[in-house]
């Protein structure tokens, strides 16, 4: 029989720098989404041969993708500082496989939305993208300061 080693009785802390750099990945991914659906669905104008993207369409967009890709190292590297002992501390499971569930759907559908050919699965795809994109602050909110509130001693 093999010696049971203890629980973690939470998960890592990370470091400020890494701290900072899911802050500024996470803030800038979620505002240059909102500024894409913005500038696609509401600064569009009607020109001369139709509907005319806004100038800034393609820039948040693109700009949106390399945060895509930033954001694609930083779930790596919260795996490896963050995840695995978390999970294995069995605290805040269910608000962080929210999360994970969250970012691996985001990831997924924003792959197929380069990659699909079928403009109905786009528009369906593109709808959920974007819908759960806006709300990820929340969950991430969530996990990230479930607890702390009730462990602040009263003045």
């Amino acid at each position: 029989m093999t010696p049971r080693t203890a629980l973690p009785s939470r998960a890592p802390q990370l470091s400020r720098a890494r701290r900072w750099a899911v802050y500024a990945v996470g803030a800038g991914i979620w505002l240059t989404g909102a500024l894409w659906l913005l500038f696609h669905d509401f600064l569009a104008s009607n020109g001369p041969f139709g509907p005319t993207p806004h100038p800034l369409e393609f820039w948040s967009r693109a700009t949106h993708g390399a945060f895509g890709f930033a954001s694609l190292w930083v779930f790596g590297m919260l795996w490896g500082a963050h995840v695995v002992e978390g999970w294995r501390s069995r605290r805040r499971r269910w608000s962080g496989s929210l999360a994970f569930g969250l970012f691996a759907w985001l990831a997924v559908s924003g792959y197929l939305l380069y990659y699909l050919g079928n403009d109905g699965l786009i528009s369906a795809i593109s709808l959920l993208h974007w819908s759960v994109g806006l709300a990820t602050p929340l969950p991430f909110l969530l996990h990230r300061f479930a607890g702390t509130a009730a462990k602040k001693p009263s003045a």
